[in-house]
C-alpha cells in the first residue's frame, strides 16, 4: 500500500485469528453506486474472505458495502465481487491456496492515489487458542515495558 491511500475499513479480527503469511493489492469491479458509498467510508468487512472459482477467478465473499442513498439504481449490499489481478499472480496464489490450512482473508479496503478501491487480501493460516494467548501475552508485555521506559527517562 502507498503512502498516499486512504484506508477505508480494515479487518481487524483478521490479524487476531489467522497467521498472515503474505498480503496481495488487487482491484475490485465494482458498480457506481458502490464506489460512491465506499468514498463516504460505508464499508464492513466483518467474515470476508476470498475463493477462485472454476475458471481461475477470485472472487472475494461478504464484503458488505452500503447502499449509497442518493443513487437511482442500487447494488445489493452483500454480493460477491470479482477481483482483479495478472494471471501469474492468480496461478501462483492458487497454487499457495491448494495447501493445506491457508486461506485468503480481506485484510482491507482502501482507495489508491488514483481515487480507486483496492482490497488488501492476506494468504492466512489459522491460529490455535495457545498461539492467540502468547500474541495477547507479547503485547502485555511489550506495553509494560514500553511504560516502565517512558517513567525511567520521566525521572532522569
Amino acid at each position: 500500500m502507498t503512502e498516499k491511500a486512504r484506508t477505508i475499513a480494515r479487518n481487524r479480527r483478521a490479524r487476531h485469528d489467522y497467521h498472515i503469511m503474505e498480503t496481495i493489492e488487487m482491484g475490485m469491479v465494482l458498480l457506481g453506486s458502490e464506489i460512491k458509498s465506499i468514498r463516504s467510508g460505508k464499508v464492513s468487512l466483518v467474515g470476508a474472505y476470498a475463493q477462485f472459482d472454476d475458471n481461475l477467478e477470485l472472487w472475494v465473499h461478504g464484503v458488505h458495502i452500503a447502499e449509497y442513498p442518493e443513487a437511482r439504481d442500487n447494488h445489493e449490499p452483500d454480493r460477491c465481487r470479482k477481483l482483479l489481478a495478472h494471471g501469474k499472480e492468480l496461478k501462483k496464489i492458487r497454487r499457495k491456496v491448494e495447501e493445506k490450512g491457508v486461506t485468503l482473508i480481506a485484510l482491507d479496503v482502501h482507495l489508491s492515489e488514483g481515487g480507486r478501491a483496492k482490497i488488501q487480501i492476506g494468504l492466512c493460516k489459522g491460529k490455535t487458542k495457545y498461539d492467540k494467548r502468547s500474541d495477547i501475552a507479547d503485547r502485555d508485555s511489550k506495553r509494560r515495558m514500553d511504560v516502565a521506559m517512558k517513567h525511567a527517562l520521566r525521572e532522569q
